[in-house]
Parts: C-alpha cells; sequence; structure tokens
C-alpha cells in the first residue's frame, strides 16, 4: 500500500518537485486563478490565501520563510509571525480563537478540559490533515516542562470546526489560513516551529492584576520567554531544568543535556542579537531566579464548549 506524508503525497516523492507545484500555483497571480487552483486540489494542499501572499510581500516575507505563532487565551487571538528579510522575525496576522476550553491557567490533567500554556514545537509528523476537524495540527503537549511535572494529556490540538474540548478551535476558513503557513514553511525547510501559548498579554500591568492568582509563579517563568521574544526579534531557546523553563541560556554539561527535575547547572546567556541592543562579546552569567512553586496535580473544573 503506497504511504502519504501531511502533505498527501508519496513518500518517494522529491519534496523540492512539490514545492515547485506549489509556488506554481502562488505565481498565478490573481484571487480568481488561485481559486480555481485550489478547487482541483485537496483542502490541506490549497494554495495560500491572496489576502496572505499580499500581506507577506509588503512585510518582506515569502512563502516558505519560517513561521512562529503566539496564543493569548483572554484575548482569543493566535498571533502568525514569520521570518523577514531584516533576519528577525515580523507580524504577519492576527487570526481569531473561536473557542479555547478551560479557564486561565496550564494544562494539570488528562480530562481536566484546560488548553496548554507554555513553549510547544511542531514538526511535520504532526500536521493533520485528515483531521475530523477540518485541518489540525497537534502543539506537542506533554512537553518536557509538562512531564517534569507530571503533567498528563494528549492530541491537544489547534484545529477547525469551533468547537473546543482542551483544544484551541477556530473557523475551518481561519484555519485553512493558519494550517497553510506552517504547511509552507515546513515544506520550505523549517523543521519545526515554535507556539508560544500565554494566558494574555504579559505586559507589566496585566501581570500586575493577576499578582495573587494561584498560576502566577508559572505566568512569571513562561513571561521570561515572552520578554526574550520581544527584546530580539527571535523564538527564543528553550531549556528545561528545576522543572522550570529557562530562555536562551547555554549550559556546561559533557552532553549537552539537561535533567528536567534537577537543579540547573552553571549557564550563560546565549549570544543571540534582536533589533534593538544586540548581545555583542562575551556571555554574561545567567543570575538566579526565584524557583516557580507548582502545586500537585488537580484536575481543573472550567467551562465547556
Amino acid at each position: 500500500m503506497a504511504k502519504f506524508n501531511m502533505f498527501g503525497v508519496g513518500m518517494q516523492a522529491d519534496r523540492r518537485d512539490f514545492l515547485y507545484l506549489m509556488r506554481g500555483g502562488l505565481a498565478m497571480g490573481t484571487a480568481g486563478l488561485l481559486a480555481a487552483c485550489s478547487q482541483q486540489m485537496p483542502k490541506h494542499l490549497e494554495p495560500l490565501s491572496y489576502r496572505l501572499q499580499t500581506r507577506m510581500r509588503v512585510r518582506g516575507m515569502t512563502g516558505d520563510d519560517p513561521v512562529m505563532m503566539r496564543i493569548f487565551k483572554q484575548e482569543s487571538e493566535l498571533e502568525v509571525w514569520k521570518l523577514t528579510d531584516t533576519g528577525t522575525y515580523g507580524l504577519l496576522d492576527s487570526f481569531n480563537i473561536c473557542k479555547w476550553s478551560g479557564i486561565l491557567g496550564p494544562k494539570l490533567a488528562e480530562g481536566d478540559r484546560q488548553a496548554p500554556e507554555g513553549f510547544y514545537m511542531v514538526s511535520e509528523g504532526q500536521m493533520n490533515p485528515w483531521s475530523d476537524y477540518y485541518l489540525s495540527f497537534n502543539m506537542g503537549f506533554p512537553n518536557t516542562f509538562d512531564r517534569s511535572l507530571d503533567r498528563t494529556g494528549s492530541f491537544l490540538m489547534i484545529h477547525g470546526a469551533c468547537s473546543s474540548a482542551g483544544c484551541y478551535s477556530m473557523t475551518d476558513e481561519t484555519i485553512r489560513d493558519v494550517y497553510s503557513l506552517a504547511r509552507d514553511a515546513l515544506i520550505g525547510g523549517q523543521e519545526a516551529f515554535q507556539i508560544q501559548a500565554f494566558p494574555f498579554r504579559m505586559n507589566d500591568d496585566t501581570m500586575e492584576q493577576y499578582r495573587d492568582h494561584p498560576d502566577f509563579a508559572f505566568w512569571q517563568n513562561i513571561k521570561g520567554g515572552y520578554d526574550a521574544f520581544n527584546e530580539t526579534g527571535l523564538p527564543p531557546q528553550v531549556s528545561v531544568c528545576d522543572q522550570t523553563y529557562i530562555f536562551n541560556t547555554e549550559f556546561d554539561t559533557p552532553d549537552g543535556r539537561l535533567d528536567p527535575r534537577r537543579a540547573c547547572p552553571e549557564g550563560r546567556q546565549m549570544n543571540i542579537a534582536g533589533p534593538s541592543e544586540p548581545l555583542i562579546g562575551q556571555t554574561q552569567p545567567v543570575q538566579n531566579q526565584p524557583v516557580p512553586q507548582y502545586p500537585p496535580n488537580n484536575p481543573v473544573s472550567g467551562q465547556q464548549s
């Protein structure tokens, strides 16, 4: 039996040939021709919408440039950022999240109906063109951080159909755009793209409003990644040790590995250039920060979709 990858193309096919085919469709240049082309393709192979193609051109982006996504629960928004010709990421567009389940706070356990918060990576194998929810991709929960705290859950997705039981869902039209952006970046050579899932936009005023929230220590931790991206314009390098997210840090370990449950070894800030105040010269020692204290896993009863 023939095997197919996420693009519905035979595994033995050359992906460069498929990319050439896709670019040929994108190069037609008008919305009418794109529509005619898309009618001949399965939904997961439809060319990116003409609107987004135009936005990319204006912002110095191409279809196969790497992507990164940010989710904000409280605002029900998903942002797609792409690498630009400046060498940093720029915001391409913000998309409405139709439904997400649970309440503000991370996912703790299977069945708690919570949508995840934290830093996740999505590779080609997590894309699902044959989803029951139109199109979808798996966020990668639980990640190393989640597993270090014995958090459980499976099949936490971003998908269409506007229905959620622990996932982030969108309309079919919206997920088609988001899926296409991810697909084209993976075809273009990006091995995996980062998803940053936050409870809200983590500015100082909003953080102050939630100072007494039981998840405040966790939110302080992930705010480090939020700030790192805002400062550099590049997705942060994410490590986990001492059951804590660590960002843009290299550690003195013989094999480069970290035990996510044990104390962090000595580390240095990585030399990551950004759009303002680039890091130059010697890396700096990482300052010790308070380690978040997490309560035992207790399923959270949140809103149901």
